[in-house]
């Protein structure tokens, strides 16, 4: 969530897809202002183990070709009638031609999730339900990843974790250095988060261990150093 980052290959999160969930939600303050500006997320009862970008990650044992992977996109046809639908739904329908929907995750046929929120009008939601799949196209996908052909190269490869000094009081400014290649992607845990560059600084109040976690598509590694709070 903190990174625009992809996941490792064969990652999962949230959703089986290994996609975060709230992006791809309907959120009512989007539609009251008029307009969806990305892709939906969707579900369907049965998906291939497979998975297409921006997906990392397949969850079936079905091999048919005519099951979706995970990361398929549909997209409402061009020549769909969005005009007998109300103002709100509109809004909803004119994303889904603009930006389509990503398959992620096993569920519901073609179910569309949205943010709870009091303020839906559950009646007009219903009517959405008047669509089918023949509404939709498929968007072209890249390669389709099983098995037998997932990629696979090296992780990041850390040179070097440190803190400038090992032992402090407590509150006192503590400079954590590290030399990474090959990531996509790095996160101090405690505290820190996501981080850039090949410095931050830190002002633990107890003794402290911290992880970098550096990520790229193919896999993480982690280093850790602790500071001592005297």
């Amino acid at each position: 969530m903190a990174s625009n980052g992809q996941l490792p290959f064969t990652w999962t999160s949230a959703d089986a897809a290994g996609l975060p969930i709230f992006p791809g939600l309907v959120r009512y303050d989007e539609v009251a202002a008029g307009a969806i500006n990305h892709a939906l997320r969707f579900t369907v009862p049965y998906t291939r183990r497979g998975f297409v970008a921006p997906a990392t990650h397949w969850a079936s044992s079905i091999s048919d070709p005519n099951a979706p992977p995970m990361g398929t996109r549909l997209r409402l046809k061009a020549s769909f009638d969005i005009s007998r639908f109300p103002a709100d739904n509109q809004v909803i329908l004119t994303a889904l031609k603009r930006y389509g929907m990503i398959l992620a995750d096993n569920g519901s046929a073609i179910f569309i999730s949205g943010a709870p929120d009091n303020r839906w009008n559950n009646n007009n939601l219903n009517l959405l339900k008047s669509i089918t799949g023949s509404d939709f196209e498929v968007v072209q996908m890249g390669a389709v990843y099983t098995d037998t052909n997932v990629p696979t190269g090296p992780p990041p490869a850390i040179g070097s974790f440190s803190a400038r000094v090992s032992s402090v009081t407590s509150g006192t400014a503590v400079t954590l250095s590290w030399n990474v290649t090959n990531s996509l992607y790095n996160i101090i845990s405690p505290q820190v988060g996501p981080v850039r560059g090949t410095s931050g600084v830190v002002t633990p109040a107890q003794t402290t261990t911290y992880t970098l976690y550096s990520t790229n598509q193919y896999g993480r590694s982690t280093a850790s150093v602790t500071v001592t709070v005297r």
